[in-house]
């Protein structure tokens, strides 16, 4: 991260490389490459720092403001700059962070995005941390350094390594020359101590304040999309506040005949109660990317495949715009094409998955709860229990995979896009798995003891044992690592003791601990999919059986206190440091919350059918017609407070339409000036 001039700029990343031995080509023959590599960074402007491991050698690298900022501007990185309005009366909202000038009263509202340069760097906005780039911006500008290193000479330079040899041709990057020879084993990110230590003090050990959580210093030290997560997950908790008690009352609280009628009103408000909060949700994500100084539209679909456009690709002369006007229609058409070819592909890769759930996995699932419901013994039910959740696992491997291979062929416009197509897959096989036995159960045997058992051992024992096994599994890998290197350390060198005084290299115990990545696969980007998974089962789990238990809301808020602070310590201490994501939304995931309020409406209105026609014999009496018209009500209110509660508030939009209004402005600003110099020169030249 840049400091204050004066203070050396702590170390962001850290590159792992085999130990070198005695070369035995000769010492006048090729150069060494791990002093190639320290020679090139120190060459574009990186501290760099050589650690020796147990049986790897480990290189820390740092880059002072100005290395980044240089970076930066060949990037074209697009930043907030001071470009805006002024006014006495400062309008600016509560959460939007306000720049106050110097000797004055006026306050400052930052709008317009333009390409960074290191020469006007004073002109653009730092973040609320006082550093001038984001670690997002940050990572990415080390990423150009370091694999931007290339062999600008006319011929090959010749490289040796532990008695081999290969030449660095013209043009060719030394980072991937050296990774494709399994010289350079990887390239991470490294914790920064000192912001650690303040995030676990004032975070993961901060068990005073249940939902409230420091978001804009975890943003700054994690990037956009964890520190949307958690913002997620904090405000997901305190609104399960009001459901948690309300259940609770039913519970406790015997309301003898009128309980037929206060459950239909429970489930009203709780499905209002659920709708209102996701889209108080969307109003608070477009506030945080306000407040972050992240201009774009995460919901729309031209923001992401248009985002990394800059406008220094519009090239500012005429016969460019005359040319870029003959071949608007060719473009038109090619775009259309891609289009619509694309979303064939993803609609014949979801009727694959969704046939294969129906003819594969749909009677594997029914026959589990056929059999659950048969059995008598509750020894054989546990034993029945365990193979089916063995076998569920293999299954859900198996359709990971295949989703893998299917959203190869989409096209998809980005890795983000990408990632969503396949949550919306894996999600599929997962909801067929949490959820059919326990509808098998309630609509079919109308045993409401069996389906309260199974929501509370989901709820409770398998809570517990997700939260046990996520961390501790990654003190167990880093512990084997760790105990690994120490082994082949021992057999190397005869004689080695060991002990912990040569263990001390923090970036080696970095290196050792596991990344954070998705159980399934690391085609989803990284862990927050087994975490998103977790609250979407258990909000699942919630809101399609609240009628028949409606304690379930007060366990989930009970557990996700604890889930806040746990996933807290698990992505401080237990995981290597995240790659940063760029995703500013809970991209897919949305749009699954949403979809299991839908679904909750139907099965809830199927439990309280199953409760009203105590005969069995589904006759449409006046109060299963009033159930029926609760349910199109219901539906009514999912889609009719979606419209009443506007998804951005007035005050971002009025921002963002003026930032995109300056920019505008701006370039066909300096696009006439260049036109009219390029004729004025053009006049000039037949003049003479």
């Amino acid at each position: 991260m840049e400091t204050l001039k004066g203070k050396q700029a702590a170390f962001e990343i850290g590159v792992v490389i085999h130990k070198r031995v005695v070369d035995d080509i000769g010492d006048n023959y090729g150069y060494d490459c791990d002093e190639v590599l320290v020679y090139e960074f120190q060459k574009v402007g990186l501290i760099v720092d050589r650690v020796a491991g147990l049986h790897d050698e480990f290189l820390k690298l740092a880059a002072p403001v100005e290395v980044l900022g240089q970076a930066a501007a060949e990037l074209h990185l697009k930043k907030r700059t001071h470009i805006g309005e002024i006014t006495h009366d400062n309008p600016t909202p509560p959460l939007y962070l306000p720049i106050f000038l110097p000797s004055s009263s006026f306050s400052f509202v930052a709008g317009v995005d333009l390409q960074f340069e290191w020469d006007e760097s004073e002109a653009f906005i730092k973040q609320a941390d006082g550093s001038l780039f984001s670690w997002c911006e940050r990572f990415r500008c080390y990423n150009h350094m370091i694999y931007g290193i290339v062999n600008n000479g006319e011929s090959a330079v010749v490289l040796k390594f532990n008695g081999r040899k290969f030449n660095w041709e013209p043009g060719e990057s030394l980072m991937w020359k050296l990774e494709t020879e399994a010289i350079v084993k990887e390239v991470f990110p490294l914790h920064d101590e000192t912001k650690r230590k303040q995030l676990l003090k004032r975070w993961a050990l901060n068990l005073w304040d249940l939902t409230n959580q420091p978001i804009d210093e975890i943003y700054a030290y994690y990037g956009t999309k964890i520190a949307t997560y958690f913002a997620f997950l904090g405000m997901y908790t305190k609104w399960l506040l009001f459901p948690a008690v309300f259940g609770l009352i039913l519970q406790l609280v015997d309301f003898g005949s009128l309980q037929l009628f206060v459950l239909p009103i429970f489930f009203i408000c709780i499905t209002s109660w659920a709708v209102l909060f996701f889209q108080f949700w969307k109003r608070k994500n477009s506030t945080l990317l306000a407040r972050w100084q992240i201009s774009y539209s995460a919901g729309s679909e031209s923001a992401y495949k248009y985002m990394d456009t800059e406008w220094s690709s519009f090239h500012s002369s005429a016969a460019s715009a005359k040319k870029w006007g003959e071949n608007k229609g060719k473009e038109n058409e090619k775009f259309q094409r891609e289009e619509w070819f694309g979303r064939m592909m993803r609609f014949r890769n979801d009727a694959i998955i969704i046939l294969s759930i129906i003819c594969l996995q749909l009677p594997f699932e029914l026959a589990y709860a056929h059999l659950y419901e048969s059995i008598g013994s509750d020894v054989v039910k546990f034993g029945l229990t365990a193979g089916y959740l063995f076998a569920i696992q293999y299954f859900t491997q198996i359709g990971g995979k295949v989703s893998v291979k299917l959203i190869k062929d989409e096209k998809n416009k980005c890795s983000e896009y990408r990632a969503n197509s396949l949550v919306y897959k894996v999600f599929g096989l997962y909801f067929m798995q949490s959820y059919i036995g326990i509808l098998y159960h309630a609509v079919l045997h109308r045993n409401f003891m069996t389906l309260r058992q199974v929501i509370i051992q989901r709820l409770i024992i398998s809570e517990v044992l997700e939260n046990l096994m996520e961390n501790s599994l990654p003190y167990v890998k880093y512990s084997y690592r760790k105990y690994r290197a120490i082994r082949h350390k021992r057999k190397r060198e005869k004689g080695y003791a060991g002990g912990k005084h040569i263990f001390n290299s923090r970036v080696e115990k970095e290196y050792f601990k596991p990344v954070y990545a998705a159980s399934i696969g690391d085609e989803l980007e990284d862990g927050l999919f087994d975490d998103f998974l977790e609250l979407a089962l258990q909000f699942g789990m919630i809101m399609m059986f609240a009628c028949a238990f409606p304690p379930a809301f007060a366990f989930a808020a009970l557990n996700n206190i604890t889930e806040i602070r746990a996933d807290a310590l698990k992505i401080i201490v237990m995981f290597r440091r995240p790659v940063p994501r760029v995703d500013a939304t809970i991209g897919a995931w949305l749009n699954i919350f949403q979809f299991l309020i839908v679904v909750s409406i139907c099965t809830n209105c199927a439990l309280l059918v199953c409760l009203y026609d105590r005969e069995g014999k589904w006759n449409i009496s006046p109060g299963l017609a009033a159930i029926l018209i609760m349910e199109h009500v219901l539906l009514l209110i999912k889609f009719g407070f979606s419209r009443i509660v506007p998804e951005e508030p007035d005050w971002v939009k009025a921002n963002r339409m003026k930032n995109a209004t300056h920019a505008q402005n701006m370039c066909s600003k300096q696009l006439l000036r260049n036109i009219s110099g390029r004729r004025g020169m053009l006049v000039k030249a037949n003049c003479n």
